[in-house]
Formats: structure tokens, C-alpha cells, sequence
């Protein structure tokens, strides 16, 4: 939903953002978007040169408070503070999206000039008072960068847009593109280009490296000296794998993966392969491959890195992660957390183990990103069988393995397989805090911890991914449905018992979540479903936003700290090379101190002892005083300045 400026990308470089885009979070938005919003400003970061920071008296800023629906401005108005609503079930990482672009921009897809050739808009069906949202804006005020129109674009209203009754308001002139259109899972590949051309991005930021051995050059890889054996790179192998994971052999003439054989050789051997020299920016990397193990449970995978400094110029290695494990006839997805500052090459050493082995170890599909790695994973294999059997309602649902949060909630996740019996053919997913082993110590009813379930799509290349995710987060005082308990409170106290596959009884607590989380049409679609298998990766976390996330100018000073003093989620970065905690606040909350140990709250009078002399601390008073009072006076005058734009639904 947007503002109206006619055009699909306005013309003009006054309606351009600088690449840094200053923003407040205003405290009426709700806990879970907030959280939500910092995602989308990763994925922005990830796929684009546009990145978000907190406003700090810029002219000109992106203010996004909870409104009446989901709706903003296109374009940099020029008009200092620029609201941007999230409002009441807006909470999609996909919507929020949609609403950014149109801050950077962009209109709806169907507003462009030649939609007539593409979609056919039944203007009886519309309800009342809402025609205007369907308009078409002729090529003179449409700039459509010459990117073709978009069936799958995050900016496509769906057929049922603002419909008077049951019929579809928006036709798609090629039938097959029905139930495409509408989708609020991520960026299309065209929403990409277009948002790259419009802001002259050659790369982006947070992006590292992607490799799948396609190329014969292995994307740059290296195979060292200091080892007695080599990998291959190799399209199949007698004991598995039978196909790479790139093309799982849909492909003729392509599909290739690197190789350590390990039935031939003696135990100890070692087959080191190493990326080219990479550069981070933010002291934080999530690295993501796929490992094939055809060889023997003793073989081993290593994962290092070497880094590089003026006073070792030939480098340091620093083991990252041994991974061992049973053969499997499938290939796993494995992600391996770096915290690399200073340039750095990531090394794969395979081991051979004792014992016989008949192939070896195979890994594809690589990806580098200066991201969060997710904090589990939940791999669902024979998903197609589940799919054309589940029935629709309670009987088909799954439930995830337990995991544990960093701060030590236990939790599942369950998947309707089917939907509910009155709206079949949809995935569900929920989730539950269960009971764990460390309820004693823990804050109950469970505050703020914001659990994000991913379903990954399988894309080779981690920038053209359409991943569908959800977030919801824990509110100790949402009180369930059905009683007057509080949904997050103990699940000992609040479930209903359950029993692990191993016959272990369990307490498990309400689910939240939602029976839409995706049509099977589109998870049919793309690669959500690959080898047969779905992968759903879960993170479970206190929701900060008070960390800058901006780049460092030099590169060899990382953005956040190696090793993280702050208390209480409290996060560090660094400051001229000195670590400084930013520490959390929530509405009426704070953490203060060095290290974020103290914490404040309205309910209470904080009694600061100040050691200087009364005259410099009434200087500072007044400094402070008036500084405050010119960014209100600047954040009113931008609230004030909103008034007199037209509203587009």
C-alpha cells in the first residue's frame, strides 16, 4: 500500500534516498515487528547495496510507527521525518518488504503502463470508494527500468485484492500466473533488478561468496600443498552421491560437486581445499553447505580459517567446527558460524577416518554471508509422501524434534501439513515453548524472545532465495483463547501432555502461529522441496533494537566485538577501535552500565552521582537540554509536514 505519486519507480534523484537510510522504530509498533523489521533490513543488506541505520538528526528519515494498516509514501519525500506504517498483522517479513521498496520508489507492479498486456482488472468486483488502488500510469510517469513485468514481484497486489464478493479482481492474462501473483515471501529476481539499477548497486553488502562447481575454475577455490590427497571435482560417485545438489541431475552435461575418496589411501590423510581471500566488513559470517557422506562415521570434515595479518602474511589457521557423522544416502545442509575481522580464506580439510569406507565426502552449494546463522535446523525428509497423504485438521500435523533458545527455553514446532479442514491445501506451522530441563531457573511467563521459523527455499545461490518465514514472539502477558492462562507461561503449567517418539512424556505448551503460512501450490514451487526433503531453520532470541548495524569504513575494525562482554542481550561494537555495550530497552526498561548490568524502569527513581564540579555539569545540562529540544522540534515539524498526500491502499 502506498501513497499516490503515480509512477511504478518515480523519476527524479529528489525522490532518492542516500544508500544509508536513517530510521526510528517508534515505540508504538508492536514487539514482534520490530524484530521483523531488523530481519528485512538484513535481507536488504544481503541482496542489495541499501542499508538501514538508526536516525541520529539526519534531515531526512524514515520514522515507522504501527498505523492503520500497511501503508507508506513513495520515494524520498524530502519532508524530514516520513512515516511508514506497520501496523496490526503487517508483521510479515515480505509485507514490510513491499512497504520499504516503496519508500525507495517503486509502486505496485500492477500500476505500470503496459499491465494491459499482462493482467486484465474486472473493475465491477472492486469494492467501492477502492478503484483507485487499480490505476494504470502511462509511460511518461511510469519507469519501469526496462525489466520485464513481473507476475511473481513482492510488489503484485493478489487476484482477490479488494474484492466486492467472491470473483477475482485482478485477471492474469496468462492463466498458469492465477495464483502466482500476490506472493509476500521475498524479493522476486526483477524486484532485485530494478531496485539495483535504480540505485547503481554492483554488489551488495552483506553478501560474501556462493560456489556450486559448476564452472571448472571452482569459483576461485584453491587446493593446498600441506596435504597428501586432493578433492575432485566430480558429477557422481559409484557409492553416492549419485547426482550433485545444484541440479540433483535434472541437467545434462552439468551438476557437479567436490570430492575427498576416502576408501582408498590410509587413515590420517588430508585433502585441504580453500576459498579465495575474502574481506568482511561486519566481524560476523554464516557459512552454509551441503555435505554428502558416502565414506565411513570415523571420516571427519574440518572447517578453519586462515587469517591473514601484516605481522603473519602467510596467514593463521583457526579451526571453526569438526564435523562427523554416520553415512547418510542424502545430502545435509550444515551451517557453521564465523567471526572473522581481518581478510581470510575458509578451508574444508577432509580427514580419513579408520575403519572401511566405500566413497567418501562430497560437499555443494556453498554459501557466505556476513548474516546470523540460524540456531537450528529441522530437515523433513520424505515431504512429497506427507503431502498427498496428510489429511487436513489435527490428524496432520508433525512435530519438530526439541530445541533449546540461548537463553535455555525449550520449544517445538509443528507442522500442519495440510491445512485445517475447512481451508485444506495450505502449510501450517506453529510453535510451542515445551517443557526443558531448565524451567526452574527461568523467567516465567516467558518475556520477549522472538522465535522465527524459516522455510528454506533451496535456491544454489543464497541472493536469489525465496525463503517464506514467519516470526512471533512471546508477550508475558497474552493470556490464551480459550482460558485465562498466559500462553507463555510454564508449559508445565499451562500444556497438555505429550510423548517424544522415544516414549518420553512431555509437557507441551499453547502454539502460536498461523494455518497460511504457505499454499502448496507455491511450496511446489522453486526449491522448497529438494531431494525429496524440506529444511525449516529455527532461531529462538531476545529482540534487540538499539545495535547500529552499519558498515565500518575500514574494513580491518569490525562492526561488533570479537568476544561480546555486555549483559542482558546487551550488544558491542566497536567504537575507534574501543568496545562500547549498547544495551537493550524495551518501553518502560532499560539496561544501563558498562556492561549493561544495572537495570531501570519507570516504576522507579534512578539517583545518578555525578563526580564533576556543579559548573561543568550545568554546562552539560544545557547542552543536553538543548539538543533535545531541537530534534523534538525537528521530529514534530516532520509529523506536521505529512499532512495534504493522498492515500493508496
Amino acid at each position: 500500500l502506498s501513497w499516490i505519486q503515480e509512477r511504478n519507480s518515480i523519476v527524479g534523484d529528489n525522490y532518492r534516498w542516500p544508500h544509508v537510510i536513517p530510521y526510528v522504530l517508534e515505540d508504538s509498533l508492536e514487539m514482534n515487528a520490530k524484530g521483523v523489521i531488523l530481519k528485512a533490513f538484513e535481507q536488504y543488506r544481503l541482496k542489495t547495496c541499501i542499508d538501514f541505520k538508526p536516525w541520529e538528526g539526519e534531515k531526512n528519515y524514515i520514522s515507522v510507527f504501527k498505523g492503520s494498516g500497511c501503508w507508506s509514501s513513495v520515494g524520498n519525500m524530502q519532508m524530514g521525518l516520513q512515516q511508514l506504517s506497520i501496523g496490526a498483522n503487517c508483521d510479515r517479513i515480505g509485507t514490510i518488504q513491499h512497504e520499504f521498496l516503496h519508500a525507495l520508489g517503486f509502486w505496485h507492479e500492477q500500476s505500470r503502463s503496459d499491465r494491459d498486456d499482462y493482467v486484465t482488472i474486472a473493475w465491477d468486483r472492486i469494492q467501492s470508494g477502492k478503484e483507485h488502488n487499480f490505476n494504470k500510469y502511462d509511460d511518461k510517469r511510469s519507469d519501469f527500468l526496462n525489466v520485464p513485468y513481473d507476475y511473481n514481484s513482492v510488489m503484485h497486489y493478489s487476484k482477490t485484492a479488494f474484492k466486492n464478493g467472491t470473483e477475482p479482481t485482478i485477471i492474469t492474462n496468462i492463466p498458469d500466473f492465477t495464483d502466482v501473483i500476490g506472493q509476500r515471501m521475498d524479493f522476486s529476481e526483477n524486484d532485485l533488478q530494478k531496485l539495483n539499477r535504480l540505485y547503481n548497486c554492483t554488489s551488495s553488502l552483506s553478501f560474501m561468496d556462493t560456489c556450486s562447481f559448476e564452472l571448472e575454475n571452482i569459483c576461485g577455490m584453491i587446493q593446498s600443498s600441506d596435504d597428501n590427497s586432493d578433492w575432485q571435482r566430480l558429477s557422481q560417485v559409484p557409492a553416492g552421491p549419485n547426482t550433485d545438489h545444484t541440479n540433483m541431475g535434472e541437467c545434462k552435461d552439468s551438476g557437479y560437486f567436490m570430492h575427498f575418496n576416502t576408501s582408498a589411501g590410509r587413515e590420517g590423510n588430508t585433502a585441504v581445499l580453500e576459498s579465495r581471500i575474502l574481506y568482511p566488513k561486519r566481524g560476523f559470517q554464516c557459512l552454509q553447505f551441503y555435505l554428502y557422506n558416502s565414506g565411513n562415521e570415523n571420516d571427519q570434515l574440518n572447517v578453519w580459517v586462515r587469517e591473514y595479518t601484516s605481522a603473519n602474511p602467510n596467514g593463521t589457521l583457526r579451526l571453526i567446527k569438526e564435523i562427523k557423522g554416520s553415512p547418510e544416502t542424502y545430502w545435509q545442509l550444515h551451517h557453521v558460524s564465523l567471526n572473522a575481522t581481518r581478510k581470510f580464506r575458509v578451508v574444508f580439510q577432509g580427514v580419513r577416518g579408520s575403519g572401511l569406507s566405500n566413497g567418501g565426502l562430497s560437499i555443494d552449494d556453498i554459501n557466505l554471508s556476513e548474516t546470523q546463522c540460524p540456531h537450528h535446523v529441522w530437515h523433513i525428509r520424505n515431504f512429497t509422501h506427507l503431502l498427498n497423504t496428510s489429511p487436513a485438521g489435527r490428524d496432520g500435523i508433525i512435530y519438530s524434534p526439541p530445541f533449546y533458545s540461548s537463553k535455555g527455553y525449550a520449544f517445538q514446532v509443528s507442522l500442519l501439513i495440510n491445512g485445517t479442514t475447512d481451508n485444506p491445501l495450505n502449510l501450517g506451522i506453529y510453535l510451542s515453548l515445551i517443557s526443558g530441563a531448565n524451567d526452574d531457573h527461568l523467567k516465567w511467563p516467558c518475556p520477549w524472545q522472538q522465535g522465527t521459523m524459516i522455510l528454506l527455499d533451496q535456491h544454489p545461490d543464497i541472493r536469489q532465495r525465496m525463503s517464506n518465514q514467519r516470526s512471533i514472539t512471546t508477550d508475558p502477558l497474552r493470556l490464551s483463547e480459550s482460558s485465562s492462562k498466559y500462553t507463555w507461561d510454564r508449559p508445565d503449567k499451562v500444556g497438555s501432555e505429550a510423548t517424544f517418539p522415544n516414549g518420553t512424556k512431555y509437557m507441551r505448551g499453547p502454539g502460536v502461529g498461523t494455518s497460511a503460512f504457505l499454499t502448496h501450490q507455491r511450496l511446489r514451487s522453486r526449491n522448497f522441496i529438494k531431494e525429496d526433503g524440506v529444511y525449516i531453520l529455527l532461531t529462538l532470541e531476545g529482540i534487540t533494537t538499539t545495535a547500529s548495524t552499519t558498515q565500518p569504513e575500514n574494513p580491518e575494525v569490525p562492526a561488533f566485538c570479537p568476544d561480546n562482554p555486555c549483559e542482558n542481550d546487551g550488544v558491542c561494537v566497536m567504537v575507534n577501535t574501543t568496545p562500547v555495550c549498547r544495551c537493550p530497552a524495551g518501553d518502560n526498561w532499560w539496561y544501563m552500565g558498562k556492561k549493561c548490568e544495572r537495570k531501570g524502569s519507570t516504576r522507579e527513581n534512578t539517583v545518578i552521582a555525578v563526580s564533576s564540579t556543579i559548573t561543568v555539569f550545568g554546562v552539560m545540562l544545557i547542552v543536553t537540554i538543548t539538543t533535545a529540544v531541537c530534534l523534538k522540534k525537528k521530529y514534530k515539524q516532520g509529523k506536521k509536514n505529512k499532512e495534504g498526500l493522498t492515500l493508496e491502499e
